[in-house]
């Protein structure tokens, strides 16, 4: 990996592994947190908001051996509503969360380990799209599914590019025009998030929080899976677009244990 990526990465990380990491003491301060009447909350959120996933699992794992519980099985037994829902958020691996989270949503594959871009191919990949819409009566939707959710990112930057050319118009309104209901929104949102990832959270962070009421589970979604990817460099995008910080949002919106946890999650302010 080069240096400067590697540095982007470490820069948009809000949770990072902890130095001198021993999972044999945090197990230790989780048992006693939840030893006897009343858990003590704080001490929870101090260990687990400030580990990384891979470092809970060894916690977890040590709290077995230990104590001979299973770790969330005790922490659900503890904690309660959305407090509760954070906290077994965290203690997923990331491939067990991703599962639960997207067992009943239509996903298909995309392969984004290679950043080369074949012109010849998003050139016609961008022919394939318009064929398939614009140019003819009705929708080939099968045919837009498959380029939008099988192609890399940077693939698609570039048909986004030759379509817009072919076409006289955007991606985005030929899908509008083309497509409706939920087929429409997850295209648009397929689009949204190649062109600007970082704008595409920044956003779901916002209207989870806006109005009446917290969309909680997208709000502990985004905040738990982007916080060891790139959540600081959503930060400074929530508060470019919204003129206030995540953190201030956050405070307003929550309280208690669930608030204090997700400020440890999300950071300083940029």
């Amino acid at each position: 990996m080069a240096w400067w990526k590697a540095w982007i990465e470490q820069k948009g990380v809000s949770v990072k592994s902890s130095p001198h990491f021993n999972p044999d003491p945090d197990a230790e301060t989780l048992y006693k947190a939840m030893k006897g009447i009343g858990t003590n909350e704080q001490a929870i959120i101090d260990v687990l908001t400030q580990r990384s996933n891979a470092q809970r699992q060894q916690i977890a794992k040590s709290f077995m051996v230990q104590f001979g519980k299973d770790l969330i099985e005790t922490l659900k037994s503890e904690l309660s509503a959305k407090f509760e829902r954070l906290i077994i958020t965290l203690m997923y691996t990331p491939y067990r969360y991703e599962a639960k989270e997207l067992y009943d949503a239509m996903k298909g594959s995309r392969d984004d380990l290679c950043g080369f871009v074949d012109p010849g191919l998003a050139l016609q990949d961008a022919q394939d799209l318009y064929a398939a819409g614009e140019k003819i009566r009705g929708t080939d939707e099968m045919k837009f599914i498959s380029i939008l959710c099988g192609r890399s990112a940077t693939h698609l930057m570039r048909v986004f590019e030759d379509y817009e050319k072919i076409a006289s118009k955007s991606i985005e309104d030929s899908i509008k025009s083309e497509t409706h209901g939920s087929l429409e929104e997850a295209m648009l949102t397929v689009v949204k998030c190649t062109r600007n990832l970082h704008s595409y959270f920044a956003e779901r962070l916002y209207y989870a929080m806006k109005g009446a009421g917290t969309h909680d589970g997208t709000l502990i979604r985004n905040i738990v899976s982007r916080s060891e990817i790139d959540l600081n460099l959503i930060k400074c995008r929530f508060k470019e677009m919204y003129g206030k910080t995540l953190s201030s949002t956050i405070m307003e919106d929550t309280s208690s244990d669930y608030k204090n946890a997700l400020l440890n999650l999300v950071g300083s302010d940029p």
